[in-house]
């Protein structure tokens, strides 16, 4: 269907955009106002072959909703808040957090929604002013991400009626719906991998235990582990903060142990990890192999490259978007955990597969 031009001449003979109406919208996509109106809030109730006519209609005349008047109308601002608690003081510098809001902003403008960011200083910060925002109005839901074990920020949303999706475990089952890697699966993949190599003095660089993917990386470990009959020395772990730093000082805690392996729970702890290995003197992987967890482009440059257990944190992000918006549509109900898969990806830092004396490889 062609759409008439949307230009006026002015008094100068200038041409100005014209001011569409939904009444506007709907006549030249062949509906009613009150179908237009379904489309631009989102709302159900409507064909495709209509909805995706009169999103036609709208993208060729450039039509703007009334932002006050579509709130008002639908009761949603059109606006999803991003809480990363004051803890996250490295989130300018840990690419984990830029892949993931890139996934969760890419997700939030498919949907035409915005997408506010929410950073806290300071606990105390955090406490005074996270309630307002969450009872104000301002924001339809909340996508809450790096929570802790008892975080209070998920309590204050619990107590609350605002709809919200957690990124990682939370310590509340079946209570939050929440998107999370498969942690467990992936450390325990990791963990074989290294046995597989021929490995038994294996090192474990871990995560904060104050969080579910601490825990559950560690869990995934100790099972690979298990499943070798290889135990965890405890002279050979060293827990560190998701830190390019705790992971550099970690390494230093382990090493005069003497593991032959590695396991740490992030890339971005392993390029600590590796720097502190350079200044011991040892290489990797003729010294030491090493495999880490999160597949960051890092990874891949770092010398050697990585073996990574990688996990899709874009993804993660989209689909926290997704389940999101399905509450607020009411097409979701109930708490909706999803596990997302991890997947090892061998690079360099793990060498060959050791094999007795005087045999060869198939």
């Amino acid at each position: 269907m062609k759409v008439p031009a949307v230009t006026n001449e002015t008094s100068k003979g200038q041409s100005a955009a014209v001011k569409h109406t939904l009444e506007d919208i709907g006549r030249l996509a062949g509906v009613s106002r009150s179908t237009v109106s379904r489309v631009v809030n989102d709302q159900g109730s409507v064909s495709p072959e209509v909805r995706e006519r009169v999103q036609g209609v709208i993208e060729k005349t450039g039509f703007i909703p009334n932002v006050a008047a579509r709130s008002l109308a639908s009761n949603r601002s059109g606006v999803i808040g991003l809480v990363i608690p004051s803890r996250v003081h490295s989130l300018f510098e840990d690419p984990y957090f830029g892949r993931l809001i890139q996934g969760i902003s890419a997700a939030s403008n498919d949907a035409g929604q915005t997408l506010s960011l929410f950073l806290f200083q300071t606990e105390s910060e955090e406490e005074r002013l996270y309630p307002r925002v969450v009872s104000s109005g301002l924001v339809d839901g909340v996508i809450l991400t790096a929570s802790r074990m008892g975080d209070p920020l998920m309590g204050t949303l619990m107590e609350g009626t605002l709809p919200f999706v957690v990124i990682g475990r939370p310590d509340v089952p079946g209570r939050v719906s929440y998107v999370d890697a498969d942690n467990v699966g992936g450390a325990r993949q990791a963990a074989l991998h290294l046995c597989e190599l021929g490995h038994t003095r294996i090192g474990y660089l871990g995560a904060p235990m104050s969080t579910s993917a601490g825990v559950d990386r560690l869990q995934g470990f100790l099972d690979g582990l298990k499943a070798c009959g290889v135990d965890l020395d405890p002279s050979l772990r060293a827990d560190g903060l998701f830190s390019e730093q705790s992971g550099y000082e970690a390494m230093h805690k382990i090493y005069s142990h003497r593991p032959e392996a590695v396991f740490v729970a992030s890339d971005t702890m392993a390029m600590g990890a590796l720097r502190a290995l350079r200044e011991l003197g040892a290489n990797v992987p003729q010294d030491i192999c090493m495999v880490s967890f999160d597949g960051l482009p890092s990874s891949e440059t770092s010398t050697p490259a990585l073996t990574t257990v990688h996990q899709p944190i874009m993804q993660s992000g989209r689909r926290s978007v997704e389940i999101l918006l399905g509450l607020l549509r009411g097409d979701v109900s109930g708490p909706v955990a999803e596990i997302v898969p991890t997947e090892l990806v061998v690079r360099d830092s793990c060498g060959s597969l050791r094999r007795p004396a005087g045999t060869e490889a198939g």
